[in-house]
């Protein structure tokens, strides 16, 4: 059974391996994509890129678990763990979401200007190193899909 990844955010999708962190551009956590959020001081939401139960919500980060036993690890920017203050919580660990339920919201340029990667990691966890098929590349908005395992 495949499982379609959608994005969680608009903006660029980059392959793993571009991402500035080795936990994730090697894959060590799973295959995935990474979207580079836009240019802006604006909020960006973050929202469910499928349907699950939150199994862990940090203000950073959030794992949702499909009713099929697939877990999906989102981690909002690089090196951005305890810096509370960049991000606004919109769920709660336990909730069932369904696709499109906002997760996070955060301003892509407040974490840059702390020196940090915005970059978000959207990552199958525990699935083999180049196995998320169908990858977007480029421009995407927040729905589309982003790839399939």
């Amino acid at each position: 059974m495949s499982t379609r990844v959608l994005a969680p955010l608009p903006g660029t999708a980059i392959p793993l391996s571009e991402v500035p962190d080795p936990v994730f551009s090697a894959e060590m956590v799973g295959a995935g994509v990474a979207i580079e959020p836009p240019d802006t001081d604006a909020d960006v939401t973050v929202v469910a890129p499928i349907a699950g139960t939150i199994v862990k919500l940090h203000p950073h980060a959030a794992v949702i678990l499909s009713d099929t036993g697939t877990g999906v690890l989102l981690h909002v920017g690089i090196d951005t763990v305890g810096k509370t203050e960049l991000f606004r919580v919109r769920a709660a660990e336990g909730d069932r979401v369904e696709i499109g339920q906002p997760l996070v919201t955060f301003s892509p340029n407040a974490v840059r200007r702390m020196g940090l990667s915005a970059v978000v990691p959207v990552v199958v966890m525990d699935t083999a190193p180049g196995s998320a098929r169908d990858a977007a590349t480029g421009t995407v908005e927040t729905g589309a899909v982003l790839y399939t395992i």
